[in-house]
């Protein structure tokens, strides 16, 4: 099994501001499709296939693997991205928090393992190397803030 988080500032110095809820709708859409929110290229094709109140189903392509995710939304709070089928199962979640000096802050964390290969292995020990990685969900996150401003900018948030 493999456990990963890492934090960032929603709001760092000589950085545009973001409100909560821009920051949340820039989830939101990253959600409904990770193409411009992701690291260019990462994902080429990302469709939602159900549409509920709650969560939405989406297909996906990300760094070549073909994935199905249902994604949960805790409004103004959290998204999870429950992995039904791809390489890996589990859940991957970004959240947005206040941390004890009242700067918004959003982290990714993720439960996961590998389909297919053995707990603990070293296809699961490199992927838990490269999570933890400044290469690797860190810049999901900076990634999805850098494209949620941009939106701001251009009024579409």
């Amino acid at each position: 099994m493999i456990y990963s988080t890492a934090t960032v500032p929603v709001n760092p110095a000589g950085e545009a501001p973001l409100t909560r809820d821009q920051a949340w709708a820039g989830l939101v859409l990253k959600a409904r499709d990770a193409r411009q929110f992701l690291p260019p290229g990462l994902c080429t094709r990302c469709d939602v296939v159900y549409d509920g109140a709650d969560h939405i189903v989406r297909e996906a392509t990300i760094g070549g693997a073909e994935l199905r995710e249902i994604i949960a939304f805790e409004p103004g709070h959290k998204v999870s991205f429950f992995q039904a089928t791809g390489p890996r199962e589990g859940v991957i979640v970004n959240e947005l928090f206040e941390d004890e000096a009242g700067a918004l802050q959003l982290r990714f964390y993720c439960y996961t393992g590998l389909r297919g290969k053995a707990p603990g292995g070293p296809e699961e020990q490199a992927e838990q190397a490269w999570m933890d990685s400044d290469k690797g969900y860190k810049t999901a996150l900076l990634s999805t803030l850098k494209r949620t401003r941009e939106l701001v900018a251009q009024g579409a948030l």
